[in-house]
């Protein structure tokens, strides 16, 4: 599980410019999560750093394209 964490954060610093307080904050949320995955039975290391990005993007707005400025025009 902290392989994935591990993973995830730094994949995640090379996407944002982040403060290392946001990026300690976003660890922490990031670990919850991912601990709730794992204790309900994902093993997995790579679903579960692929499952924390996707998790870390959407609390940012990374993944919402109105957010990111795309209008459909």
């Amino acid at each position: 599980m902290e392989a994935a964490i591990d993973r995830i954060m730094m994949t995640y610093d090379l996407l944002l410019n982040r403060t290392a307080a946001a990026s300690a904050e976003a660890r922490e949320k990031v670990t919850r999560y991912v601990t709730t995955l794992f204790e309900a039975g994902e093993t997995d290391v790579h679903r579960l750093t692929v499952c924390g990005l996707t998790y870390l993007r959407q609390l940012d707005g990374s993944i919402d394209p109105v957010k990111e400025g795309y209008t459909g025009l």
